[in-house]
């Protein structure tokens, strides 16, 4: 069955490799895809759109969507940062003790990490309301898990994945009211060969180091895998359960 995709934070590596793949599905008849900078891609399947992320600008894609309200059964929200190169002029690293807790690098990943996507989730419900089966994607991570965490640090962004999962599962709660046919997925990458991930690759073995290639390969095979039961459902690459 013929289907449309949207990708959201479509300047990540794993983003454009998942854009990759879908173009090569015969299945996959247009790919929507949402960044703030211009993109260019070697397919005529690709309908790129601008956005800031503010509420305005996602308010403005969904509208430019809702003729397309319906057909949109895959959905991946890449968005998120674990560091930048300044914020106040100040690099953004992930915290190793209690003193290097900051109320502006909390606030900054709070939002790019979880407000942003909430807002994606928040504004597609009426445009995935469908007959068919709906996947939506929304890049999380192992860290986010409160039951999970030996190791603490990383107060940011444990904090901000650990609210996205929350709001993945109670938005799955509305969901399964209003649009029965989607299934909210809270994805695990690994640790993949990107920018994001580049200052801490040191330590990680090769064979745990991904390619975006591998990950969008195994994103798309876990959504494929996906059972639409009106639950969220929190796995890894390799279609594993996470406890949330």
């Amino acid at each position: 069955m013929s289907f449309n995709a949207l990708i959201i934070g479509a300047s990540s590596s794993i983003a454009q490799a998942a854009v990759t793949l879908l173009a090569d599905n015969p299945e996959c008849r247009r790919i929507f895809t949402v960044s703030q900078c211009p993109l260019n891609f070697s397919t005529n399947k690709v309908t790129p759109l601008l956005c800031d992320y503010s509420d305005s600008s996602i308010h403005n894609i969904c509208k430019t969507l809702k003729p397309y309200a319906g057909s949109i059964t895959q959905v991946l929200i890449c968005n998120g940062i674990l560091h930048t190169n300044g914020l106040n002029n100040q690099p953004i690293m992930p915290e190793k003790k209690l003193e290097d807790i900051n109320t502006e690098q909390l606030i900054h990943l709070y939002h790019c990490n979880t407000v942003v996507p909430m807002l994606w989730i928040s504004r597609l419900l009426p445009l995935l309301i469908s007959e068919q089966a709906v996947k939506m994607a929304v890049f999380s991570a192992r860290i986010g898990s409160i039951s999970d965490n030996k190791t603490g640090g990383w107060y940011s962004y444990r904090a901000s994945k650990a609210a996205l999962n929350m709001l993945i599962q109670t938005s799955a709660i509305e969901y399964a009211r209003r649009a029965p046919n989607v299934k909210l997925v809270a994805f695990h990458p690994g640790t993949t060969d990107t920018p994001l991930s580049k200052p801490f690759q040191r330590l990680v073995p090769k064979e745990k180091l991904f390619t975006p290639e591998f990950v969008a390969k195994r994103l798309l095979f876990v959504l494929d895998e996906a059972e639409v039961d009106q639950k969220a459902a929190y796995l890894d690459w390799n279609n594993m359960p996470i406890n949330w």
